[in-house]
This record gives C-alpha cells, sequence and structure tokens, in this order.
C-alpha cells in the first residue's frame, strides 16, 4: 500500500523514526540493522511494510529492499508476528538470518530472543524454499560458514568476549576482507570490541 516513504528525519531512535512528509510525520517502526544504515543527511528514504490490525495500522520502514522482503517473509510463518520479525532482523544482520534459514541452521535462529525450538524449525521448514529461490545464497554461506570466521569467534570466545558481539564484528571483518587470515581477523577484532 505505501512502497515507500521520503522526507525529512524529524525522530530517530534504535526502535523508531519519525519521517516529515510534507507536513506529515510518519511513525515508523524499524530494525537495529536499518538504524545502523540510517544516513547521515536531513533526508531519508525508507522502504515500507504496512501492517493493519484491529487496534492499529502499523508502519515499518528499511533502508534495503531485502530486507523489506526478508521481514515479509518472516511475518508469514505462523507464530512470528511483526515484534518477533524485527526483533530478528535487529539480533542478526539480514544476510546472517538467510544463511541460516538456508542452511537449516536451528541453532542459529532459536538464539534469537523470543524464538524457541519449535518456531525456529518452522520458519527453517517454511521459508526455505523460498529463501534459496529469491537470493544468492552462495555468497551469503561463504560468509557464514567460513572456517576462519568459526575459529576466530572460537578464540574470541576463549578471550571472554561474547559470541554474538564477537560475530558483528567478525561478519564486518570478513566483509571488508574476504581473505583475510585467523590472525588478522583476531588482531582486528580485538581492536574492535
Amino acid at each position: 500500500m505505501i512502497a515507500h516513504i521520503q522526507g525529512k528525519l524529524v525522530e530517530k531512535s534504535p526502535t523508531e523514526v519519525v519521517i516529515d512528509c510534507n507536513g506529515v510525520g510518519y511513525h515508523i517502526h524499524i530494525s537495529l540493522h536499518t538504524y545502523g544504515l540510517l544516513p547521515q543527511t536531513e533526508t531519508v528514504r525508507l522502504y515500507t511494510c504496512l501492517l493493519i490490525k484491529e487496534d492499529a495500522h502499523s508502519l515499518y520502514g528499511f533502508v534495503e529492499k531485502a530486507e523489506r522482503e526478508l521481514f515479509k517473509l518472516l511475518i508469514s510463518v505462523s507464530g512470528i508476528g511483526a515484534g518477533i520479525a524485527r526483533t530478528m532482523l535487529s539480533s542478526l544482520d539480514p544476510k546472517q538470518i538467510i544463511a541460516a534459514i538456508a542452511n537449516g541452521d536451528v541453532g542459529t535462529v532459536q538464539s534469537i530472543k523470543g524464538i524457541g525450538a519449535k518456531t525456529a524449525q518452522r520458519v527453517i521448514l517454511d521459508l526455505r524454499d523460498k529463501v534459496l529461490k529469491i537470493h544468492d545464497v552462495g555468497e551469503v554461506s561463504l560468509v557464514s560458514y567460513n572456517t576462519n570466521r568459526d575459529e576466530a569467534l572460537s578464540a574470541l570466545e576463549v578471550l571472554g568476549f561474547l559470541r554474538k558481539n564477537a560475530e558483528k564484528v567478525v561478519d564486518k571483518i570478513m566483509k571488508d576482507q574476504p581473505d583475510a587470515t585467523i590472525e588478522t581477523i583476531i588482531k582486528q577484532a580485538l581492536k574492535n570490541l
């Protein structure tokens, strides 16, 4: 119904923004992933998804179209509402969620707050084929299931860092430097943790 909203960013918090579009302020729910990608400019454009319930009309916004499409897929699963879908997109990078679904990684999906074992299995069962058709999972799998990545994460855990925090830093390093050695990944991660 409302494909995107472009206007002046009036208010910004990690969970919501208000965009002034020709004098009308739109209250839009966002994920932490989108919050991190919001441009520093005054004018922003968010791709949106409008959800209508009996008691509320809620607008969800995303900087990337791919994140919006993943959000729509997630809320199509029985037991996953807009709140849990937004939590999923806030907890993990969309590429990590796509890789977990495509590879049947129940543990990663279940590690998200509010997702139990049955719901994680349902997400994978319902979305695996759709994710494989829509997204180029080959690229995602290389990042998520890389031996250097796993060894670096294990080393950082032994050093006392939380896995979730370490994963975000390591994935960013690997995205910037796909051929980085384990030592390089660990050294750079230690500087950023």
